[in-house]
Protein backbone atom coordinates (compact mmCIF):
# COMPACT_ATOMS: atom_id res chain seq x y z
CA UNK A 1 0.00 0.00 0.00
CA UNK A 2 1.49 3.23 -0.99
CA UNK A 3 1.17 6.07 2.13
CA UNK A 4 1.54 9.39 0.59
CA UNK A 5 2.93 12.64 2.57
CA UNK A 6 1.92 16.02 2.08
CA UNK A 7 4.77 18.11 1.49
CA UNK A 8 3.41 21.16 3.04
CA UNK A 9 2.86 18.21 6.51
CA UNK A 10 6.98 18.00 6.34
CA UNK A 11 7.76 21.56 6.17
CA UNK A 12 5.49 22.25 8.95
CA UNK A 13 6.39 19.65 10.75
CA UNK A 14 10.47 20.28 10.02
CA UNK A 15 9.88 23.80 10.78
CA UNK A 16 8.22 22.95 14.04
CA UNK A 17 10.99 20.35 15.13
CA UNK A 18 13.53 22.97 14.65
CA UNK A 19 11.72 25.77 16.95
CA UNK A 20 11.50 22.92 19.18
CA UNK A 21 15.30 22.43 19.22
CA UNK A 22 16.12 26.21 19.26
CA UNK A 23 13.91 26.25 22.41
CA UNK A 24 15.89 23.36 24.64
CA UNK A 25 19.13 25.29 23.47
CA UNK A 26 18.25 28.19 24.48
CA UNK A 27 16.94 26.64 28.09
CA UNK A 28 20.41 24.86 28.77
CA UNK A 29 22.07 27.92 27.67
CA UNK A 30 20.32 29.72 30.80
CA UNK A 31 20.49 27.17 33.09
CA UNK A 32 24.42 26.20 32.35
CA UNK A 33 26.93 28.47 34.55
CA UNK A 34 28.41 31.25 32.77
CA UNK A 35 32.01 30.37 31.70
CA UNK A 36 33.75 33.58 31.80
CA UNK A 37 33.05 37.03 33.68
CA UNK A 38 34.21 40.20 31.47
CA UNK A 39 35.38 43.98 33.17
CA UNK A 40 36.76 47.17 31.75
CA UNK A 41 38.33 49.79 33.57
CA UNK A 42 37.43 52.93 31.70
CA UNK A 43 37.39 55.55 34.14
CA UNK A 44 39.63 57.53 36.67
CA UNK A 45 39.27 56.38 40.54
CA UNK A 46 37.10 59.27 40.33
CA UNK A 47 34.48 58.98 37.64
CA UNK A 48 36.44 61.43 35.40
CA UNK A 49 36.87 59.59 31.67
CA UNK A 50 40.49 58.05 30.98
CA UNK A 51 42.99 59.57 27.47
CA UNK A 52 43.98 56.40 26.78
CA UNK A 53 42.23 52.62 25.56
CA UNK A 54 40.57 50.79 28.25
CA UNK A 55 42.00 47.81 30.66
CA UNK A 56 40.52 44.56 30.10
CA UNK A 57 39.96 41.68 32.88
CA UNK A 58 38.69 38.33 32.72
CA UNK A 59 37.76 35.74 35.18
CA UNK A 60 37.10 32.05 34.70
CA UNK A 61 37.44 28.83 36.47
CA UNK A 62 40.25 26.41 36.64
CA UNK A 63 37.85 23.83 38.23
CA UNK A 64 40.98 21.87 39.98
CA UNK A 65 43.52 25.24 40.55
CA UNK A 66 41.83 28.18 41.45
CA UNK A 67 40.47 31.39 39.25
CA UNK A 68 41.97 32.63 36.00
CA UNK A 69 42.55 36.42 35.73
CA UNK A 70 43.67 37.31 32.41
CA UNK A 71 44.66 41.18 31.97
CA UNK A 72 44.61 43.10 28.58
CA UNK A 73 46.03 46.82 29.32
CA UNK A 74 48.00 49.42 27.54
CA UNK A 75 51.79 49.39 28.68
CA UNK A 76 52.84 53.02 30.06
CA UNK A 77 56.31 51.64 31.28
CA UNK A 78 55.92 54.62 34.54
CA UNK A 79 57.45 53.65 36.20
CA UNK A 80 59.81 51.04 35.05
CA UNK A 81 60.58 47.44 36.34
CA UNK A 82 60.56 47.14 39.68
CA UNK A 83 63.33 44.51 39.95
CA UNK A 84 61.94 41.42 41.35
CA UNK A 85 62.47 38.52 39.42
CA UNK A 86 59.09 37.40 37.34
CA UNK A 87 56.70 34.98 38.77
CA UNK A 88 57.16 35.71 42.03
CA UNK A 89 55.67 38.06 44.98
CA UNK A 90 56.84 41.60 44.79
CA UNK A 91 56.71 43.52 48.31
CA UNK A 92 54.99 47.43 47.57
CA UNK A 93 54.31 46.54 44.16
CA UNK A 94 51.23 48.90 44.51
CA UNK A 95 54.26 51.78 43.83
CA UNK A 96 54.75 50.69 40.21
CA UNK A 97 52.56 49.88 36.96
CA UNK A 98 50.08 47.58 38.37
CA UNK A 99 46.36 46.30 37.60
CA UNK A 100 45.04 45.37 40.69
CA UNK A 101 41.51 42.98 41.31
CA UNK A 102 39.47 42.93 45.00
CA UNK A 103 37.49 40.26 45.86
CA UNK A 104 34.76 40.84 48.90
CA UNK A 105 32.58 38.72 51.09
CA UNK A 106 29.31 39.84 53.15
CA UNK A 107 32.04 39.65 56.42
CA UNK A 108 34.46 42.19 54.75
CA UNK A 109 36.71 39.50 54.17
CA UNK A 110 38.69 40.09 51.06
CA UNK A 111 41.44 39.39 48.89
CA UNK A 112 43.59 41.65 47.13
CA UNK A 113 45.42 40.68 43.95
CA UNK A 114 47.95 43.02 41.56
CA UNK A 115 49.78 42.50 38.67
CA UNK A 116 52.90 44.03 37.42
CA UNK A 117 53.25 44.07 33.33
CA UNK A 118 57.15 43.09 34.10
CA UNK A 119 55.97 39.59 36.01
CA UNK A 120 56.00 40.03 39.16
CA UNK A 121 52.73 39.70 41.16
CA UNK A 122 51.27 40.39 45.12
CA UNK A 123 48.46 38.98 46.62
CA UNK A 124 47.20 39.74 50.30
CA UNK A 125 44.60 38.55 52.25
CA UNK A 126 42.56 40.93 54.91
CA UNK A 127 40.45 40.42 57.36
CA UNK A 128 38.20 43.60 57.50
CA UNK A 129 39.06 47.28 56.32
CA UNK A 130 42.80 47.28 55.73
CA UNK A 131 43.65 45.04 58.48
CA UNK A 132 45.76 42.45 56.49
CA UNK A 133 46.87 38.74 57.87
CA UNK A 134 48.78 37.72 55.04
CA UNK A 135 50.46 38.27 52.29
CA UNK A 136 53.46 37.66 49.92
CA UNK A 137 51.45 34.21 48.64
CA UNK A 138 52.77 32.53 45.81
CA UNK A 139 50.66 31.76 42.80
CA UNK A 140 51.24 31.34 38.71
CA UNK A 141 51.33 34.26 36.97
CA UNK A 142 52.75 35.39 33.22
CA UNK A 143 52.76 38.58 32.03
CA UNK A 144 53.82 39.55 28.07
CA UNK A 145 54.60 43.51 26.89
CA UNK A 146 53.87 43.39 23.13
CA UNK A 147 55.28 47.33 21.90
CA UNK A 148 52.42 49.50 23.92
CA UNK A 149 49.89 46.86 25.34
CA UNK A 150 50.34 43.82 28.14
CA UNK A 151 48.80 40.61 28.81
CA UNK A 152 49.07 38.59 31.91
CA UNK A 153 47.40 35.86 33.10
CA UNK A 154 47.13 34.25 36.58
CA UNK A 155 45.83 31.60 38.37
CA UNK A 156 44.56 32.30 42.01
CA UNK A 157 44.30 28.79 44.27
CA UNK A 158 40.67 28.60 45.55
CA UNK A 159 42.42 28.13 48.99
CA UNK A 160 43.24 31.88 48.94
CA UNK A 161 39.54 33.36 48.64
CA UNK A 162 37.72 34.15 51.60
CA UNK A 163 34.43 31.89 52.02
CA UNK A 164 31.21 33.34 49.86
CA UNK A 165 32.88 36.52 47.77
CA UNK A 166 29.77 38.50 46.49
CA UNK A 167 31.83 41.77 45.49
CA UNK A 168 34.45 43.29 43.73
CA UNK A 169 36.03 46.29 42.57
CA UNK A 170 39.37 46.64 40.05
CA UNK A 171 42.06 48.57 39.92
CA UNK A 172 45.20 50.23 37.83
CA UNK A 173 47.68 52.22 38.11
CA UNK A 174 50.74 54.29 36.11
CA UNK A 175 52.90 57.03 35.85
CA UNK A 176 55.10 58.28 38.77
CA UNK A 177 55.52 61.48 40.84
CA UNK A 178 52.51 64.26 40.43
CA UNK A 179 51.99 62.46 37.35
CA UNK A 180 50.51 59.43 39.05
CA UNK A 181 47.07 58.29 37.77
CA UNK A 182 44.39 56.20 39.59
CA UNK A 183 41.82 54.61 37.45
CA UNK A 184 38.73 52.29 39.08
CA UNK A 185 36.17 49.88 37.59
CA UNK A 186 33.59 51.14 40.31
CA UNK A 187 34.50 54.46 40.71
CA UNK A 188 33.87 57.27 43.84
CA UNK A 189 31.32 60.04 43.09
CA UNK A 190 33.30 63.25 41.61
CA UNK A 191 33.94 65.57 43.89
CA UNK A 192 33.44 63.59 47.00
CA UNK A 193 36.84 62.44 48.52
CA UNK A 194 40.26 64.46 47.51
CA UNK A 195 42.20 62.06 46.98
CA UNK A 196 42.16 57.99 45.95
CA UNK A 197 41.93 55.10 48.67
CA UNK A 198 41.15 51.58 47.00
CA UNK A 199 39.66 49.87 50.10
CA UNK A 200 36.46 52.34 50.41
CA UNK A 201 34.78 48.93 50.06
CA UNK A 202 31.23 50.31 50.04
CA UNK A 203 31.94 51.33 46.31
CA UNK A 204 32.36 47.70 45.38
CA UNK A 205 29.44 46.28 43.57
CA UNK A 206 27.60 43.16 43.89
CA UNK A 207 29.16 40.38 40.86
CA UNK A 208 27.39 36.81 40.81
CA UNK A 209 30.18 34.60 41.49
CA UNK A 210 28.53 31.46 42.51
CA UNK A 211 26.97 31.05 39.38
CA UNK A 212 31.20 30.39 37.43
CA UNK A 213 33.21 29.64 40.86
CA UNK A 214 30.57 27.41 43.20
CA UNK A 215 33.83 26.02 45.14
CA UNK A 216 33.78 29.32 46.84
CA UNK A 217 30.57 28.84 48.51
CA UNK A 218 30.49 25.36 49.66
CA UNK A 219 30.58 24.83 53.04
CA UNK A 220 33.35 22.41 53.30
CA UNK A 221 35.92 24.38 50.88
CA UNK A 222 36.62 27.07 53.68
CA UNK A 223 40.38 27.06 53.55
CA UNK A 224 43.02 26.80 56.20
CA UNK A 225 43.76 30.28 55.75
CA UNK A 226 40.39 31.12 56.64
CA UNK A 227 39.31 28.67 59.17
CA UNK A 228 40.81 30.08 62.01
CA UNK A 229 40.31 33.75 61.35
CA UNK A 230 37.58 35.73 63.81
Amino acid sequence: MKVLFSRRFVTVSCIGFAVIILVLRRTMSELEPASRLHFEIKSTWNNFSIDHPSIHLTLSSDVNHGMVIEVNAPFFNDPPNPGGQPGLPFQGLWEYEVVEAFFLNDKNQYLEAEFCPHGQHLVILLNGFRKPFKDMLNLTYNAVIHGNTWKGKAVIPWDYFPHGITRFNAYAIHGSATWRVYEALYPVPKEKFSSPDFHRLEYFKKVDFKRIFPKTYQADQVSSLWKDIA
